[in-house]
This record gives C-alpha cells, structure tokens and sequence, in this order.
C-alpha cells in the first residue's frame, strides 16, 4: 500500500488543526481523516460518524499497527511540510496560507 497523495486544509475545531484526505495506490480516497493535537502530540483520527447512541464509529480503518503508522507518516509528514501546527492555526482563523 503506498499513499500516493496527501491533502491538507485547516480548521480552527478545538484539538483538530486540519483535515486530511489521502489517496492510496492511485486507486482509491479517504476524506475526513482528523490532524489532531492531542496531549501526547500529533496524531490522525480516521473518519467517524456520531450513531444515535452518541457514540462514535470509525467509518473506515487500518487494519493492522503497519497500516495506520503509513497512513499517519504520510499525512503528519505533509503537515509538517505544509508548516505545522503554527501555519495551519494561522490559516484557519484567515491570517495566512497553509
């Protein structure tokens, strides 16, 4: 599995910089996954919905610990190439580019 494409846009969403979509093989798109900056630093949340118990389910994931590494590598390397947590909350709140 090779994540061929990452885009990024910012949020301004409490934890949440931006939201990112991937593009794996040049074959088939994930929209929605969650840039978020936890207490323990960066990481991606995959695409959820709320259910009428209001609980949250994921409505796709990696099946194993190798799959969700590659995906967070790709989108948090892209993150940090786009500028980081600094460049994303200034874009989000309409100070600048991301």
């Amino acid at each position: 599995m090779d994540i061929t494409k990452v885009t990024l846009r910012p949020v301004a969403m409490n934890k949440v910089c931006a939201i990112a979509s991937i593009v794996i093989d040049d074959m088939f798109v994930i929209h929605d996954l969650r840039v978020v900056n936890g207490d323990k630093g960066l990481f991606v949340a995959m695409p959820s919905r709320k259910l009428p118990s209001g609980e949250f389910r994921d409505i796709c994931h990696p099946i194993n610990a190798e799959a969700r590494q590659r995906i967070q590598d790709a989108v948090l390397d892209e993150f940090q190439a786009e500028g980081g947590v600094a460049a994303f909350s200034e874009a989000a709140l309409g100070e600048g580019p991301a």
